[in-house]
């Protein structure tokens, strides 16, 4: 008789041991299929909580997941909830400890209200931990019952890493795509074809950063007697900082069509900079307009790099100007400057990413050297100064240009 109450108390065990396993099985089946549903973090987070709760009886739970080498609490229940700081703290305690492990009687305060502690690594790195209180399962069904809370929330780990790759998978896809599109806009701002007439003759070197433009420049006729050429510089990257500058360039050849003044000009391009962009990006420019009958050269400076002018043996930056377009509602102050233009003049306009490098070597390279440079090369055609610079600057540079360069080099006959 006893050995048939035996046999048939095993048989129950047994009976409640595959119920148990089957159950687990339904658990993790409705789990993953969730996951490849692509189900949001929220959504597994409570299917998660329903199983700990209802299936394993956990009365006190805390899930944290590492970011930056900080744990975040993503789900919690049950007893009073813990500060972000009380939690972390306690990871002083739990770091040296691989696998699961009873905290009973543990020092620390926190940990002493939770029965087990429940860590995720990969490679020898902490992913996530769990904390177990009110947990009432022992015997033979505790390590089944913990080593399935650890597989469940292996599970999840993973399955929010994988959303964390494909979400950073996606946003380096729409960066690409980005930077292709401003790389497009770009090309079409700059000019083509060099520009070549017996009055002045134009050349320019455009060499962008990690192909990405950010620079502009463009040289155009105005009137049998006048052109106008300009060189800026955008704040910013990508595509936004593309179009702006695609945006800029259509108002100025607009606003130079019916404006015979460089200051109604800038002070108008200044209020459709803010307009645009509401004081969230700005420009730098070099603006001229030159008369060829009366050998009169008007500029305005706005914030930019100064543009050089050599004339018979000497080098002078203009300076006179204004401060970067967009910055202010109206421009503090504006000064065009007027110069009269000797014969064989040249003139030397260029961006940041000229003066500008990596490992920045101020003995062999900066404005004074820059002037120099131009006194003697100043008798050269503006194709030959623009590749004599270059080769300058990679001989007396070390380090990577930090943005893009850009040289408009231009001979007034």
């Amino acid at each position: 008789m006893l050995n048939n109450i035996n046999n048939n108390s095993g048989e129950d065990e047994l009976i409640r041991l595959l119920l148990k396993r089957q159950s687990e099985l339904n658990s993790l089946l409705e789990l993953t299929r969730a996951i490849n549903k692509n189900a949001s973090t929220p959504v597994l987070i409570q299917m998660l909580e329903v199983i700990m709760r209802n299936y394993l009886q956990v009365g006190k739970f805390r899930f944290l997941i590492e970011k930056d080498k900080v744990y975040s609490c993503i789900s919690k229940y049950g007893g009073e909830i813990e500060t972000p700081t009380m939690l972390n703290n306690t990871w002083k305690y739990l770091c040296k400890i691989k696998s699961q492990e009873s905290l009973s009687g543990h020092t620390d305060a926190v940990l002493s209200g939770y029965d087990y502690f429940i860590p995720i690594y990969h490679k020898n790195k902490a992913l996530a931990f769990a904390l177990i209180g009110n947990f009432n399962t022992s015997g033979e069904m505790l390590n089944n019952d913990l080593t399935f809370i650890q597989t469940l929330i292996n599970v999840i780990v993973v399955a929010l890493e994988n959303k964390k790759l494909f979400s950073q998978r996606l946003e380096a896809e729409r960066f690409k795509r980005e930077m292709e599109l401003a790389v497009e806009v770009q090309n079409m701002l700059v000019p083509l074809r060099i520009h070549k007439e017996p009055g002045v003759e134009v050349g320019s070197k455009y060499l962008p950063h990690q192909n990405i433009g950010g620079d502009y420049f463009d040289f155009f006729r105005l009137n049998e007697n006048e052109f106008m050429w300009c060189i800026a510089d955008v704040s910013g990257k990508g595509i936004s900082a593309a179009l702006l500058m695609a945006n800029f360039q259509a108002s100025l050849q607009g606003l130079a069509a019916i404006e015979n003044d460089l200051t109604s000009i800038v002070e108008r391009l200044n209020r459709i900079v803010i307009n645009n962009t509401k004081g969230e990006k700005f420009i730098t420019l070099f603006l001229a307009k030159y008369n060829e009958k009366n050998r009169k050269l008007n500029y305005i400076n706005a914030g930019h790099n100064p543009t050089i002018l050599y004339s018979r043996g000497e080098a002078v930056p203009l300076r006179l100007g204004t401060t970067m377009i967009g910055a202010f509602d109206e421009l503090p102050f504006l000064n065009e400057g007027e110069i009269d233009i000797e014969p064989q003049s040249l003139f030397f306009n260029y961006t940041d990413g000229l003066m500008d490098h990596e490992l920045q070597n101020y003995d062999n390279w900066g404005e004074e050297k820059l002037l120099e440079f131009v006194i003697a090369n100043g008798e050269r055609n503006p194709d030959d100064f623009n590749e004599a610079m270059m080769d300058h600057i990679n001989m007396v540079i070390k380090g990577k240009p930090i943005d893009d360069i850009t040289l408009l080099t231009l001979r007034i006959s």
